[in-house]
């Protein structure tokens, strides 16, 4: 109705040719580029910096010693009292209230000796050279 015959085999022809051909190579990138760069730049901004945070966290959970003060996940600040194996702790959140808890409930580290230990080593160590 709105493009003549002719234009119409031109069309179909050159439609024709590119499925004859088994499509370029730039024909299969198109559009798939977008795609790719999509992801990438997700990966660079989101996953990777949290992917850093967790292992950050982690490290943290694996140096907890006793008398460290922690946040768990409900929001009470608790004083570590015994580390029970890999997953459990004991926390202390008031007088004589003693608590189990998973480790991976903790949030965060507010005051750890171990960490005051390594940065006070450090100091030293500087120093004395």
């Amino acid at each position: 109705m709105f493009i003549t015959p002719a234009w119409a085999q031109d069309a179909a022809s050159s439609a024709s040719d590119a499925a004859s051909q088994g499509g370029s190579l730039m024909s299969f990138l198109g559009p798939i580029a977008p795609i790719v760069l999509v992801f990438f730049i997700f990966y660079i901004i989101v996953i990777r910096p949290q992917n850093k945070r967790m292992m950050e966290h982690r490290k943290s959970m694996d140096m907890l010693t006793k008398g460290d003060k922690v946040v768990t996940g409900g929001g009470i600040v608790a004083t570590v009292k015994r580390l029970v194996g890999d997953e459990e702790i004991e926390l202390e959140i008031a007088q004589g209230v003693v608590v189990t808890a998973l480790r991976g409930t903790l949030m965060s580290i507010r005051d750890s000796k171990a960490i005051a230990n390594a940065a006070a080593d450090a100091a030293m160590a500087k120093a004395k050279k």
